[in-house]
């Protein structure tokens, strides 16, 4: 019996090679599957992790950005931050997931709406989108709103409403296909505001005296306060509105305390533009007081109207005067206040010009009131040389108005007329015929004493 050695060195030397072409076959095998396998890998790409949210909702606060104390009668905007603290509790990241548009925690087309509420308060501003408003973001809103003058103080709650909406589930089906489900909400929310109290005042009553263009008068004024809180160190006072002709001289009046329910009496002197109308122009008015905090502060200006009257003027009401070459002559002229006030301590003056000279060109005139006319008289001389036409003398009239302000009026003509003299002027004008004249009468004045000397002696 061979041994195992002796089988193993039998074998034919044909065994060996069949068992090594076995084995080459086997691994093209195994190399082709290989291949294979990464071809679909390479074809079908790499596998991708989705990511879902299971819990999350939008969660929306509000709150007043900056002051919210307002003034009663006061134009103020409102300023208002809204905030989204939502949160995404459990995220899931897994393979096959298709990722979300939109995250739970997200308020999306949000409409902001605020409200009167119980308050006082007029809100101009209409609703407002404001987009989308991730989780953990906020947006700054501004609402513009009026206070009326009369409001009362206190705190009050706008109601703030917002509406929006919110991805609340979504569905997936297979690997390419997601459906969407949002909801809707509706919330309200209150804002604090808070109105302080205000001194506020109304103008009981108002007198104007003296008051015309181009002169000064008084403003008398009435006001009560009706506000909500006392003033201290009360001061009263009047500003120019624009561009009024109306200034103030004297702008301010010292009230003190000035408690709410009480009411003060203010006067005022104040000039008014010679270039405004007779009408109605608008003076400003408001109080400057130290309020319970401290500060000193001003009210709210009102604005009154004050009738100005027509400014003070004068017209010639005379003739022409006729004065010939080389004549000296004394003239007199009309002047009639046409303005709308009374003036005082009148003088009128004339301005002598070539050919024209004057010894005595002021007149005293006195008080005149609107439509009433007084007379000046002036001696003039007239150049010989004097050309024979019409001529204007510059002329005007310096007065006091009711607070003795010296004003001087606008200048106005005095028409003169240099004319020949003819007829019984003419001859009564020749100085020859004045000698022959006067010769004549003194002679018989002589005649007249001799005969009377001589009857006497008899």
């Amino acid at each position: 019996m061979r041994s195992r050695k002796g089988r193993e060195d039998a074998r034919s030397p044909h065994e060996f090679p069949v068992s090594l072409r076995s084995f080459s076959g086997y691994a093209h095998f195994g190399y082709g599957i290989l291949m294979a396998l990464i071809l679909v890998l390479v074809l079908a790409g790499p596998v991708s992790a989705g990511e879902k949210y299971m819990a999350g909702s939008p969660e929306l606060s509000a709150a007043v950005s900056g002051t919210n104390e307002f003034s009663p009668g006061e134009d103020a905007v409102i300023s208002v931050r809204l905030q989204n603290s939502g949160l995404n509790e459990y995220k899931f990241v897994q393979s096959g997931i298709i990722s979300r548009d939109d995250l739970p925690n997200t308020a999306k087309l949000v409409i902001l709406t605020l409200g009167a509420g119980e308050s006082p308060l007029i809100i101009k501003t209409d609703p407002q989108m404001i987009g989308d408003i991730g989780g953990g973001s906020s947006t700054l809103v501004s609402f513009d709103v009026k206070i009326p003058r009369n409001a009362t103080e206190g705190t009050y709650h706008l109601p703030l409403n917002i509406q929006y909406t919110y991805l609340w589930e979504a569905d997936q089906y297979g690997q390419d296909t997601i459906q969407y489900f949002y909801r809707e909400k509706n919330e309200t929310l209150l804002l604090p505001i808070k109105i302080k109290p205000e001194l506020q005042f109304t103008i009981l009553s108002s007198q104007a005296e003296y008051i015309n263009a181009g002169t000064e008068g008084y403003l008398a004024l009435v006001v009560e306060n009706i506000g909500q809180e006392d003033g201290r160190s009360a001061i009263l006072k009047i500003a120019r509105n624009d561009n009024s002709p109306i200034i103030p001289t004297d702008s301010s009046t010292y009230i003190g305390e000035f408690p709410t329910g009480t009411n003060v009496t203010g006067k005022f002197k104040i000039s008014v533009n010679a270039g405004a109308e007779s009408q109605t122009y608008p003076l400003d008015v408001y109080v400057n007081y130290e309020n319970k905090e401290g500060d000193v502060v001003d009210t709210e200006r009102t604005t009154i109207g004050i009738p100005v009257g027509q400014k003070v003027d004068f017209s010639i009401d005379s003739d022409p005067i006729v004065v010939s070459p080389g004549q000296k002559k004394v003239i007199s002229v009309l002047y009639r206040n046409t303005g709308g006030a009374t003036v005082y301590s009148a003088q009128a003056r004339i301005s002598a010009v070539d050919p024209f000279t004057s010894s005595d060109d002021t007149a005293y005139l006195g008080t005149i009131a609107p439509g009433e006319a007084k007379e000046a008289s002036f001696e003039i001389s007239v150049d010989g040389s004097a050309t024979e036409k019409e001529y204007g003398l510059d002329s005007e009239v310096r007065f006091r108005d009711a607070l003795d302000n010296s004003i001087i009026s606008d200048t106005i003509k005095v028409r003169i007329n240099v004319a020949k003299d003819t007829g019984i002027a003419a001859v009564l004008g020749n100085p020859i015929v004045l000698v022959l004249i006067g010769a004549v009468i003194a002679g018989a004045g002589y005649m007249i004493y001799r005969k009377r000397q001589e009857r006497g002696s008899r």
